[in-house]
């Protein structure tokens, strides 16, 4: 199983692998999880992703 994510990205270059900006942007974040103000935080039920809202 991989690693969860880092709870808050430590704003170092370059990133290491478990930082949330990182795992967002290579789409390994765990499902239910999205990156606000790089922190890491959950994804309520019923709310939509801006991809789905862009189609």
């Amino acid at each position: 199983m991989p690693k969860m994510p880092k709870k808050k990205c430590c704003v170092s270059k370059p990133r290491c692998k478990r930082c949330p900006i990182q795992m967002l942007k290579d789409g390994k974040l765990p499902e239910g999880y999205t990156v606000k103000k790089r922190k890491l935080v959950k994804v309520k039920k019923g709310s939509k992703k801006k991809t789905a809202l862009a189609a």
